[in-house]
């Protein structure tokens, strides 16, 4: 590492990180750990989850796969992390004055992970987590004596009413301070009834905070460096820490898991549309990286950035499908109700005729099945949950935007050999069918927790599912033909 420079610079840093415990954050904990380990302390802050304490939840968090290397070459590092007890959602983000005294005098980076990414939270819930944590978080960092650089991880899709997204600044049409008393002011009837009004053609809660979120931070530029970091969607490691290492189930991971399960049939999409996506690794290595340009730069304004692909290495919305379906036919799911075979409807009615015949109709008559034999039904309500996805998601899948990224790809370009290796963003030399094989096989791994030794058994299902389902369709058809002939035949006989 002693080439690297940007190693360098992280040596004896003290870093405070919000979002440590999700997906993004893990996985910047694990690379800072890893490849900066002459940081001096990370500070992570995490709140006690359904009766977990903070220290009991870290105590698992350590035991993640995503530190496996760590843990087992040099667990001594994990030594540098310590646990501070707060939440973005409370006022002062629930700090004690010690350890808000021991953040205001130690800190020098501030890694802004914490957010909501639901897209169905009403606006005071979103409001609330995305916009008030921020403002808190902010506010700290606006004491700590020692800043050198604030990271705030946005998203790229936060001004998606824009047809070009440039790495700048973007006005919010309306103030977030005036949004955040709002939301403290009126009673939720209210706010249910204004939040169309103010979402104004935008998709969601989600992207609407957002991008408030950016003026929030934009209004602190003067006070301390900050950069705001635009990945587009996050999806599986390209080799960090694990290749294929994923978790959740939000975006394109869960349409990988509905349709490896054969729930999901059609997808409203436009096959021929860039899916901007990017893998946490190579963003997690842009961030850390974004950290230290700022900090040698002279430029004092906000530093923006669009981690996206932006035509480096494109693949369609079409052609990510395909692999996808490769992938889990190489490595299907041991447990799934029908052989995965789903297709793009460009056409929207096309693809609402579809979700009632192959979605809805058969969870219909599976429940019925399960209901006479005296079993639960649950597959209309599974159903129900992917078509309030697919609506949300098709708003992304049917537009296309053009994302401007000269900082992202400079990044690249500004490195050293060595720091190329160790922080890679080259999105480029990415082969898009490995890295669908290993994202498949990470769902596999690490969300449907299927272990290596099963896959023959779920590929002999797989098989069974496949003959099952064409022998279906062949009958299907078989009755379609017969009743055309039949209508045929009493027609003409009628006519005679």
């Amino acid at each position: 590492m002693s080439n690297s420079e940007i190693s360098k610079f992280y040596v004896q840093k003290n870093i405070f990180c919000t979002g440590a415990t999700g997906f993004m954050g893990k996985v910047l904990i694990e690379k800072l750990l890893r490849d900066c380990g002459e940081l001096s302390k990370i500070y992570i802050l995490v709140r006690t989850k359904k009766g977990v304490s903070p220290q009991q939840r870290y105590e698992k968090y350590i035991n993640d796969v995503v530190f496996d290397r760590i843990r087992l070459k040099n667990p001594d590092l994990f030594k540098k992390i310590k646990v501070i007890k707060g939440d973005v959602t409370l006022n002062n983000l629930g700090l004690d004055a010690n350890d808000e005294e021991e953040l205001k005098e130690n800190v020098n980076l501030v890694f802004h992970c914490a957010a909501n990414v639901r897209f169905d939270l009403t606006l005071k819930e979103a409001v609330n987590f995305n916009l008030n944590g921020t403002f808190s978080v902010l506010r700290l960092a606006e004491k700590m004596k020692n800043l050198q650089v604030f990271v705030h991880v946005s998203t790229t899709y936060c001004h998606c009413k824009e047809n070009v997204l440039e790495e700048r600044y973007y006005s919010a049409t309306e103030n977030p301070f005036g949004i955040m008393e709002m939301v403290k002011t009126l009673n939720d009837e209210t706010l249910e009834y204004i939040t169309p009004k103010l979402l104004n053609d935008l998709p969601n809660t989600y992207a609407l905070t957002k991008g408030l979120t950016e003026n929030l931070v934009h209004s602190f530029n003067g006070k301390f460096p900050i950069v705001i970091a635009r990945p587009s969607i996050v999806t599986a490691a390209w080799k960090d820490p694990l290749p294929g290492f994923v978790e959740g189930l939000n975006g394109p991971t869960g349409l990988l898991v509905a349709g490896a399960k054969g729930v999901l049939r059609s997808m409203h999409c436009n096959p021929n549309y860039p899916s901007e996506s990017i893998p946490v690794d190579i963003s997690i290595n842009c961030i850390i990286a974004l950290a230290h340009k700022k900090s040698i730069t002279d430029d004092k304004d906000v530093l923006y950035c669009n981690m996206t692909n932006n035509g480096t290495n494109p693949i369609t919305w079409g052609e990510s499908l395909e692999l996808g379906k490769k992938a889990f036919y190489e490595y299907p799911m041991s447990i799934a109700l029908w052989y995965p075979d789903g297709s793009i409807k460009s056409n929207y009615f096309v693809h609402l005729w579809c979700v009632i015949f192959f979605h809805y109709l058969p969870a219909y008559f599976i429940d019925g099945l399960l209901f006479i034999t005296g079993n639960k039904p649950f597959l209309v309500n599974v159903q129900k949950r992917i078509s309030q996805g697919l609506k949300i998601l098709q708003y992304y899948t049917t537009r296309k935007w053009t994302f401007e990224n000269e900082n992202f790809k400079k990044l690249t370009s500004e490195m050293n050999d060595i720091d190329k290796e160790i922080f890679y963003c080259d999105m480029s030399k990415i082969n898009h069918e490995d890295y669908f094989r290993n994202y498949v096989f990470g769902i596999r791994q690490f969300i449907v927790k299927e272990k290596p030794e099963q896959l023959n058994n779920a590929r002999s299902i797989l098989r069974k599912l496949y003959i099952l389902d064409r022998t279906v369709t062949c009958v299907l058809y078989g009755m379609l033909m017969l009743w055309i002939y039949n209508y045929f035949c009493q027609f003409f006989y009628t006519k005679i």
